[in-house]
């Protein structure tokens, strides 16, 4: 099943059940595009967690526009929970996990806690976590629809200048992976494009797609939609 049967067919299947959380990075239009051809008032969860690139923003406000998206959620973190947890703004530094938690893992979990299904632009080639990834999973308690899991870097490419998409501003300043601003630098050819998220600290993850801090991958893959 390509990507776009994948996910034409999981939103129907979940119909009123099922979201996309987007992280506006810089692959991120291509899921969005799809999105806007099969069904441009999905519910689309965007984590503005404080800490972005102006230039993520400004992307953001663009693919709406472009792509008639019509039901774009922006979520941010709690501001009673930041100034408890993260006074000074500077957790990203000391304790990373933590400023994720607060900033992006449990806004999130508030936000679509009543979902049942969530679609996500990950892929195989991505992280060492994500290399036997499935396109249909169970994760904490939720169906999770990875339609790219099988796309590579070249997939992505081909697809975004086949549909002419608009791209992210700091790709061509050598960022080929993009998160928060203070997390996220430049990467140098020849480096693993992901090599500038959480730069020497041992981090790949921001705890989204992970169970009590932990990676809990499918190992098998589903075959069947009546699975979910």
């Amino acid at each position: 099943m390509s990507a776009e049967a994948a996910l034409a067919k999981a939103i129907e299947k979940h119909e009123g059940d099922i979201f996309l959380a987007s992280s506006l990075g810089a692959d991120s239009a291509v899921l969005l595009h799809m999105v806007s051809r099969i069904r441009p008032d999905l519910p689309i969860y965007f984590l503005d967690t404080g800490k972005h690139f102006r230039q993520t923003l400004a992307y953001r406000d663009t693919l709406i526009e472009q792509l008639g998206l019509t039901n774009f959620i922006n979520v941010h973190p709690d501001p009673e929970q930041l100034r408890d947890v993260d006074p000074t703004g500077d957790l990203h530094q000391t304790m990373p996990d933590a400023c994720c938690a607060v900033r992006k893992v449990e806004p999130l979990k508030h936000a679509v806690g009543h979902f049942g299904a969530q679609i996500t632009g990950r892929k195989r080639y991505q992280t060492p976590e994500r290399a036997d990834m499935p396109i249909y999973e169970q994760l904490d308690g939720m169906v999770k629809v990875n339609p790219l899991a099988y796309w590579s870097a070249k997939d992505v490419t081909a697809y975004i200048r086949r549909h002419n998409l608009p791209p992210h501003p700091m790709f061509a300043l050598g960022y080929p992976s993009i998160g928060c601003q203070p997390c996220t630098t430049r990467v140098s050819e020849g480096e693993d494009p992901r090599a500038g998220r959480w730069r020497g600290q041992g981090k790949t993850e921001c705890g989204i797609h992970m169970v009590d801090g932990k990676w809990q991958p499918v190992r098998t893959e589903v075959k069947s939609y009546e699975a979910f």
